[in-house]
Parts: C-alpha cells; structure tokens; sequence
C-alpha cells in the first residue's frame, strides 16, 4: 500500500505546527501499516509541490488490487470558475488531479482535509474511488479542522465501531465528523465545515450525520445508492492477519459487501421472492469467500 501526503504552506505558525502534527500522525499510521509514505511539502524550502505529487503519482502503478492513499491537508480555496488545494509553488486545481489520476484502475482513496475541499469531490469521483472531503462544498472556505481528529482517529480502535480489531476509513471518518462537530458545539460556534463522503462514484457524496454505526440509514431524494461500504473495506492500519492476506480477496470481499448494500436498497422495488433468490445468492457467495479468507489467515 502507498501514502501520499501532500500539504502547502500553513501560512501562519499556529497553521504550520498543526499541519505538522496532522503529518506525524499520518506518517506513524503509515509505518503501523505497513505502507509505503512519501511526504511533499513538509519543509519550508519546497517550492516545487506540484511537481512532486505528479512525479510520485507517475511512479505509482496504474493497475492492481493494492489501494493508492493521498492525503491533502493544509489550505484550499474556490471561485465560481475554479477550486484550488494552495500548494508551495503551483497550485494544485481540481481537474488537474482529476487529470493525474484518470490512469489508476487500482483502488484510490483521496483525502481532502483543506477548507473548500467539497469543490473537488465531483471532479474526482469515479468507480473503485474513495474521496473524503472536510467541506460540502467551495463555499466553506474557513480554516477546516476535521484534518486534526482525522489524523488521530485513522488508527485508533476508540473508533472501530465493529469491533474487528481494525479501525477502517469510513469509521474513521465518522469518529472525526463527530469530534469536529463536537467541537464547534462546546464552542458555541456556527459550524463552517460539514464533510462528506464519496465512495460509489456519483460525486453527491453523503454526510455523516446520515449514518447510524456503519451504515447509512438516510437517502438521496431521488433514491441515489448510498455510499459507504467501500470506504469500510479500507484499511490504513489493518489487522496483522489482513496484512498478510492477498489483495485480490479483499477486493472480492468489499465488491460483495457492495453488491449487498445496493440489494438492500432495492429491497422495496423488487418482488419479495426475486429479493431473497438475489440475497441467498450474494450471502451464500460471501459466506464462502469468508471462509476462504478465514483459511487464509491461519
């Protein structure tokens, strides 16, 4: 597995000392992981960023099974014309990184902690593609704070709602959402950010205040599927036993955890017996890819 950390210039020392410590958490995830970690932006005298992530991002394999991490913490900001993540040197425009990752087949999980992040999650969406944003949209362009909870609760069990001894993207997400919102209520504060969640490419994303556990329990209004499963099939820091299984059974176990969502969510359009004919089949299939990957593990 690969991690990119990508941040710009904090702007004031208050800034840069928090994006550091987003960074270290990041990075210590990174190595309990397992996962390959390239830092770009850290040091004050990098003045060529961009040029940085599009030689990193070349230098990663199109294809695969292994997830592609990128984490984009710091600055961003949004106009009617264009969205941009503010980098040292070049900034870095929305469909310019939906440019560099056209090639990836592999999964890609894309992480947007910067302030008016939610103006890159409909340019970046497409299958086998998970992209988080702190904001819903441009127009939240104050300093954002879900990149701090983020970086702490991405390998944190406190936040493995399944108990299964591995803390995955989506409920990581979740446990920051709510730290974030805590905060702006103990503060008596308007919140100005509110995150969304990407994961079955439709660019709307979900919030996370439609969740209950790990699923989502509220829908779009015209009945759009509902995205998180795939974001839970992520891990940055698994289990010992689920670092050591082959790619290709993870991949088939979240296309079967998905396939089973999107059954569920169609439960009240399709004939009862043509439901659960479809239902057996999908968990008779996950059952025995379970077993297969319980095998594996001893």
């Amino acid at each position: 597995m690969s991690l990119i950390i990508v941040t710009g210039a904090g702007g004031e020392p208050e800034y840069e000392e928090a994006f550091a410590g987003w960074i270290e958490n990041w990075q210590k995830a990174a190595a309990a992981g397992n996962a390959k970690c390239t830092t770009i932006g850290l040091a004050a005298p990098e003045a060529d960023s961009l040029a940085r992530l599009r030689t990193a991002l070349e230098a990663e394999p199109a294809d695969g099974a292994i997830p592609l991490w990128i984490v984009l913490l710091g600055h961003g900001s949004a106009d009617s014309a264009d969205a941009k993540f503010n980098l040292r040197g070049d900034d870095l425009a929305a469909p310019e990184l939906a440019n560099l990752l056209k090639r990836f087949a592999r999964p890609v999980v894309v992480i947007g902690t910067f302030s008016a992040s939610g103006a890159f999650l409909g340019p970046l969406a497409a299958p086998n593609r998970v992209v988080l944003t702190a904001t819903k949209g441009g127009a939240e362009n104050n300093f954002s704070r879900l990149g701090q909870h983020l970086s702490a609760s991405i390998a944190d069990l406190a936040a493995d709602v399944d108990h299964d001894g591995q803390t995955s993207l989506l409920e990581a997400w979740l446990a920051a959402a709510q730290r974030t919102a805590d905060f702006y209520k103990s503060e008596g504060r308007l919140a100005t950010e509110h995150s969304l969640l990407d994961d079955n490419g439709d660019g709307r994303g979900t919030p996370a205040d439609w969740f209950r556990g790990t699923r989502a329990v509220k829908k779009a209004a015209d009945s759009a599927s509902a995205d998180g499963t795939r974001a839970h099939g992520m891990h940055l820091v698994a289990t010992r036993a689920e670092q050591n299984l082959a790619p290709e059974l993870l991949t088939r176990r979240t296309a079967l955890e998905t396939e089973l969502a999107a059954l569920r969510e169609q439960k009240g359009a399709l004939a009862e017996d043509d439901y659960f004919t479809k239902l057996e089949a999908v968990l008779l299939e996950l059952a025995r890819l379970r077993r297969e990957i319980n095998g594996a593990k001893r």
